[in-house]
Formats: C-alpha cells, sequence, structure tokens
C-alpha cells in the first residue's frame, strides 16, 4: 500500500505532496493547479484551486495500480470537507485505527474531525475513481471568522462551533453528478475560468448542504429514495434521451428498458431533473432544435420533423416559453446578428 500526507493548509502544499509521491507534471493557471499523471504508479489527473471565503477544492480523476492510503493533517483551523463521488468508491475513517466507511458513487459527505485527529482516504487499486473535495475553513483570519462563509458553515452543523469528529453519508444524488460535469467542460482560461469555477462550485456546496436537511427531513418522514441501481438506471436513461430526444419514447418503453416501475422513472426524473419524464424530453427536443437552427440549414418545419415533434404550433408556444421569442423570431435575429458580424 503506497502511504501519502498532505496538508490541507495551501493548495500548493497539497500539490507539491501529491507532485513528489504520485510523479506526473504539474501545471498552474491563476491560483488552480492540476497533476496529469501517467506512469507505473498512477493514471489520470489532480485538479485544485482555491476561492475567496477560505474555499478550496480538489479533484481526483485518478486509477492507481496498487491501494493508496491518503492521510490528511488536520490543521488548526478544523476544515469542514464536502465529498461526492462520481465513478468508483472510497472509504474513510478517523485516524488508522478508526472505523473505515465506504462512500460509493453518487453519494456524498460531510466530514470533519477535531485538532490532532486525522482523515485518511483509501483508494482501491485497479479502479478509476472520481472524487470532488470541497473544503471550507482553511486560512481565516480571525477578524473575519465571525461573518465567514467558514463560520456559517459550521454553525450549520455544530451547536456553539464546538469541534468534534463528524462523518456524514448522503443518499444518492445524480443533480451533483451533473454539476460536476458542468464544472468539468469550462474550457475557458484565466480569470473568467476562475469566476465559473467558484460559482459552480459555490452551488456544488450548496447542493450538498441541501442534501443533508433533504436526508434529516426524509429520514424523519421514513422515505425510501432510489437506490443506486435506480439511480444509474435514470441517469443512463436520461443520457440516452439527450442524445437522442427525436425517438418516439413512452413511459412504457422507458420502462421496459430500464427494468424499473413508471412510477419509480416518474420519482427518479422528478428527483434528478425536478421533471417528469414527458417535460425533460420535451425541454431536451427544444435544446435539440435551438442547435439546429443555430447550425443548419434546414427550415423550421424540417426541423420540427427533425426532433420528434407533430404540431409546428405546439413546438412554437414551448420554444417561446424558454426562449421569449419565437423559433422564425430566432432564426431571424440569428442571421440579423450574422450579418451585422
Amino acid at each position: 500500500m503506497k502511504i501519502v500526507t498532505i496538508n490541507t493548509e495551501k493548495t500548493q502544499n497539497i500539490f507539491d505532496e501529491l507532485h513528489t509521491n504520485f510523479g506526473g507534471k504539474v501545471t498552474f493557471d491563476l491560483d488552480e493547479y492540476t497533476l496529469e499523471v501517467e506512469n507505473s504508479f498512477a493514471e489520470g489527473s489532480i485538479i485544485g484551486a482555491s476561492f475567496n471565503d477560505a474555499i478550496s477544492y480538489v479533484q481526483f480523476d485518478m486509477t492507481f495500480s496498487t491501494d493508496v492510503r491518503l492521510d490528511i493533517l488536520n490543521v488548526k483551523s478544523s476544515p469542514i470537507y464536502f465529498a461526492y463521488c462520481s465513478k468508483g468508491n472510497l472509504s474513510h475513517s478517523f485516524g488508522l485505527n478508526g472505523e473505515e466507511r465506504k462512500l460509493k458513487t453518487f453519494q456524498t459527505a460531510i466530514v470533519t474531525s477535531k485538532e490532532n485527529q486525522d482523515n485518511v482516504l483509501f483508494f482501491e487499486k485497479g479502479k478509476k475513481t472520481k472524487l470532488t473535495l470541497i473544503i471550507v475553513g482553511t486560512q481565516v483570519d480571525a477578524k473575519e471568522q465571525l461573518h465567514s462563509l467558514n463560520q456559517k458553515v459550521r454553525d450549520t452543523f455544530f451547536e456553539n462551533s464546538l469541534v468534534q469528529d463528524f462523518f456524514y453519508i448522503g443518499s444518492y444524488n445524480l443533480q451533483i453528478a451533473e454539476k460536476i460535469e458542468q464544472l468539468n467542460s469550462i474550457t475557458q482560461t484565466g480569470i473568467v475560468r476562475n469566476l465559473l469555477k467558484e460559482g459552480i462550485m459555490r452551488i456544488i456546496l450548496a447542493m450538498e448542504i441541501q442534501q443533508h436537511s433533504d436526508d434529516l427531513h426524509a429520514f424523519a418522514n421514513e422515505s425510501n429514495g432510489l437506490t443506486l441501481r435506480e439511480m444509474e438506471e435514470i441517469k443512463e436513461l436520461s443520457e440516452f434521451i439527450k442524445s437522442t430526444p427525436e425517438e418516439a419514447f413512452s413511459i412504457k418503453s422507458l420502462s421496459k428498458k430500464s427494468g424499473l416501475s413508471p412510477n419509480k422513472l416518474q420519482e427518479g426524473f422528478k428527483m434528478i431533473h425536478n421533471r417528469t419524464v414527458n417535460d425533460y424530453i420535451t425541454h431536451m427536443r427544444v435544446l435539440k432544435a435551438e442547435v439546429l437552427i443555430r447550425t443548419s440549414d434546414l427550415n423550421i418545419s424540417e426541423i420540427v420533423y427533425c426532433i420528434g415533434f407533430t404540431s409546428r404550433s405546439y413546438f412554437s408556444k414551448i420554444f417561446k416559453q424558454k426562449y421569449n421569442c419565437s423559433p422564425k423570431e430566432y432564426k431571424f435575429n440569428l442571421n440579423s446578428l450574422a450579418i451585422t458580424a
């Protein structure tokens, strides 16, 4: 087993230690570090950055050839870690002798520990693991502590800000996975990239805190929710619909394809997309129509047919609801912009 020790006080320190232990190449762009690794020990990338309000994040997308134990030294500020596993799984314990708890795909975890109590992460060899770790509460000036985001987050979970060992595993959440995909799809550089990442990171943090609140409410009401397999089926169906929205989908055909009951389908789509199944199909069709209007020479009637609608008037109505103009007006405005450009 490979043992790696890191100190989370500064992002630079984290990447210095990771680079020393994993090898690879480190690049830096406006407070964002990227470690690319491809050797006999590990393959993948680790990205991290620091933002305002003592928020930082580290994102692992790695496959190791041997088991890895990552010892995170607890700094004086006792930061709170918000974790989300997008792929694979890993385990956590407080110190080497603590109980190991597993974080599975699509699950959230919230972790903090008292002073001098380390957090230990275990990565399994040969398994691709994608982990996003948001760290709240490092490098906070004492004068700013009272009104800092760190303090507000801490007050949410602990009475009188008492630091103690705290570990929470949340229920499965695919909305966070989609938001992380959005985070990773940012192609801009420099300050624009930094601002976009910080904005999405704050949304993910809010979603993880909300997940904790929702789980407590669901537990109090004895709600069962969806299993991991059901969540995976819903995610696969969502991607299938997104890639081919013009297909003649029905609840019956989607239920048969996924092996889920119609009620489970509706529950899953409401939970993940805040839409019914039919609303999600319509939404994906409208998005594809907008792309076709922008990038093809097809007329509106041809586009209506291409995306699976049978009524042009209905398509125009829902398109206007989303884009505040008819498809014809939208196309005209695009052509006008192209002429004046």
